[in-house]
């Protein structure tokens, strides 16, 4: 039985650690693509007989790509930030809230207690009619 459970343990952390060497093999082919796709915009322009000034088009496409980027990273935080306005909105609705159910409790707490003594009264006069009344019967 003992052998059973510790089969059974270490089967899940084989599968752990296959996926992770998966999902490092897939980053480490993502990063080398990318590195291997712009590497050359990266070079500085050194302009020599041998190597020629980016061309036009690369420029244009370049530009196109930097600014895909500011527009997708602008939306991001647009989004980011009217998100984090809207967590405050409702934080401070949950706060109001708290501070509204408290005052709710702290009034049936005082109900609570004005009634608990207003039955002992009635309580006690009732006590005492029946007093009252059984001493006027026995006279």
């Amino acid at each position: 039985m003992n052998a059973t459970i510790r089969s059974e343990e270490i089967e899940p952390n084989t599968e752990v650690d296959t996926n992770l060497t998966a999902v490092s093999e897939v980053e480490a082919g993502i990063r080398d693509f990318v590195r291997n796709d712009i590497a050359y915009l990266r070079r500085p322009a050194v302009t020599s007989p041998e190597t020629a000034p980016l061309e036009p088009n690369t420029e244009a496409t370049v530009n196109n790509v930097n600014s895909l980027i500011q527009r997708v990273a602008g939306t991001s935080l647009a989004e980011i930030e009217k998100l984090i306005a809207e967590l405050e909105s409702l934080r401070d609705l949950l706060h109001a809230e708290g501070q509204r159910v408290q005052r709710e409790i702290s009034g049936y707490a005082q109900l609570s207690q004005a009634a608990m003594k207003s039955t002992r009264m009635i309580a006690d006069n009732v006590t005492q009619w029946k007093k009252a009344a059984d001493g006027l019967r026995n006279s």
